[in-house]
């Protein structure tokens, strides 16, 4: 026989819509597999994102992550005695999560109080074409361009 009267539950919380990019998406942005935290963390982000940039979150977020895209990327190649980088394009289910990996670190390296201030002011950024996953994508094309000569390497 039990000796209080009954468990409390736990009351219903609103949710983002579920797509597939926003279950990745969290499922990157989650530490030491704590799911509801990171869930928390981008709806609090896609609000104050939409306040923000005064459009819809996941529209904001679907820009950003477009903005954030790579196309082409070097891998490192060795022929003969030497390495040379070179430019492959990305396949989509990588170039999506290359996006989202680096608007996460970016946003984990932004002074902020909270996580969901610093991700959704990354998101902002990425928007408007700045921010340090945007820097991130550049560089990466730079580096592809720089190194065009040794396309014939691709394999």
């Amino acid at each position: 026989m039990p000796r209080r009267a009954g468990v409390a539950r736990k009351t219903k919380y609103e949710q983002v819509p579920v797509n597939r990019t926003n279950m990745r998406f969290h499922a990157k942005l989650m530490t030491n597999g704590k799911r509801r935290l990171a869930e928390r963390i981008l709806r609090q982000a896609l609000a104050r994102a939409e306040a923000s940039a005064r459009r819809p979150g996941l529209e904001v977020m679907e820009s950003a992550l477009r903005n954030a895209t790579p196309i082409i990327e070097v891998k490192p190649r060795r022929v003969g005695g030497a390495t040379y980088q070179v430019p492959v394009e990305i396949r989509a289910d990588r170039r999506t999560s290359l996006a989202m990996r680096w608007l996460i670190q970016a946003a984990r390296k932004r002074p902020g109080k909270s996580m969901a201030d610093r991700l959704a002011g990354e998101l902002v950024d990425a928007m408007n074409n700045a921010g340090g996953a945007v820097r991130r994508k550049e560089e990466t094309h730079k580096m592809a361009e720089a190194n065009k000569a040794f396309s014939h390497y691709k394999w």
